[in-house]
């Protein structure tokens, strides 16, 4: 019957959430860190015909066809030429890796839920139908990325549609 009086420093521990800061067009985001499984060097990839402008195509991780999308050409910001720190960011959603191509990565930061915001209607660069809030870190603004959101399920429908002719390519 007796609780231990830890148990309330623990939970407020745990929900903290961590996240994985990137840099797109002179803004910073965030994305959950428990969504994230790789973070590679910008490398090119194998175009599939007849997808969305921002999906540039897939590649081959480790025997498994990843498609790859452009978060700058998401968003509808204008593509930039990829540079040394132009990564590529491999997410899980709902099962299904994709990578998301960004101009950097920053850093991870841990984030209680009290802290996050909703986001204001401001204009700001994104839509925010892909934004889960924003929290301040230190003097930075970080919005925090709805990774759910950035593939559309009829996008996900077409990219199945056309993968295994692309997995077919790779393996052969």
């Amino acid at each position: 019957m007796n609780q231990p009086a830890s148990s309330a420093p623990e939970t407020e521990a745990a929900e903290i959430a961590q996240y994985l800061t990137v840099n797109l067009a002179n803004e910073e985001y965030g994305v959950d860190i428990l969504a994230v499984r790789e973070i590679r060097g910008w490398t090119p990839v194998t175009r599939i015909p007849q997808t969305p402008h921002y999906v540039l195509g897939v590649l081959n991780m480790r025997g498994a066809i990843v498609p790859v999308l452009d978060l700058r050409l998401r968003f509808g910001l204008t593509r930039e030429e990829y540079t040394a720190t132009t990564v590529t960011v491999i997410v899980t959603v709902a099962g299904r890796n994709f990578g998301v191509v960004v101009d950097a990565v920053s850093d991870v930061v841990e984030v209680a839920p009290n802290a996050i915001r909703p986001v204001p209607d401001m204009g700001t660069a994104v839509e925010t139908e892909y934004l889960k809030g924003l929290t301040s870190v230190g003097e930075r603004m970080v919005l925090l990325l709805d990774v759910d959101r950035l593939l559309q399920p009829q996008d996900a429908q077409m990219l199945e549609a056309a993968l295994p002719s692309a997995e077919e390519k790779a393996v052969a």
